[in-house]
Formats: structure tokens, sequence, C-alpha cells
């Protein structure tokens, strides 16, 4: 069973590696999907996986890498329009 969830991380999270630790973690996890920066200084990140797996990884992202300052994470179902092979960094 497999869920894709959106998430959308926001505060001091662009600059300190957030994408780089978001690859590591979710490769652990056996997530696939993508992280990428968005223009208004927020992380946007598409993840598929198992649903246990998916809560660690959202968890992950309320602290983020130790430089981040996480003030806000945003949650939805997403509709998966594209079939993730691996984790990647956009």
């Amino acid at each position: 069973m497999s869920e894709c969830l959106h998430i959308i991380v926001k505060g001091r999270v662009q600059g300190v590696y957030f994408r780089a630790y978001t690859q590591k973690q979710a490769v652990k996890l056996n997530i696939k999907g993508f992280v990428r920066n968005l223009a208004d200084g927020s992380v946007e990140i598409v993840a598929s996986g198992h649903p246990e797996d998916l809560k660690k990884l959202v968890a992950w992202c309320h602290k983020g890498p130790i430089l981040a300052k996480v003030s806000e994470v945003l949650v939805n179902p997403h509709a998966a329009s594209e079939h993730f092979e691996v984790f990647e960094i956009r």
C-alpha cells in the first residue's frame, strides 16, 4: 500500500541543506518523490511511500536539519501524476 503527500515546509528552510537532508531521510525510509525550493522561500516535497514511513518523514520535516527554523508544515494528500523511481532534489 502506497500513499502520496504534498508537503510545504515554511520558515528558515533554504540555504540550510534542507533538501539534501530531506533526500537522506526519504532514502532511509524508502520514500520516492522529490524536494525543491520555492520562490517564496519555502520548500516543497512530493513524497510517495508507505503511510507509516510518510508519517516519519512529516515528523522529521517539523524539525529539519540543525540549521533550519521550521515555522509551519502543510501536509495534503497528493494525486501522484507521475511514477517516482527515486527521491530526487530538483
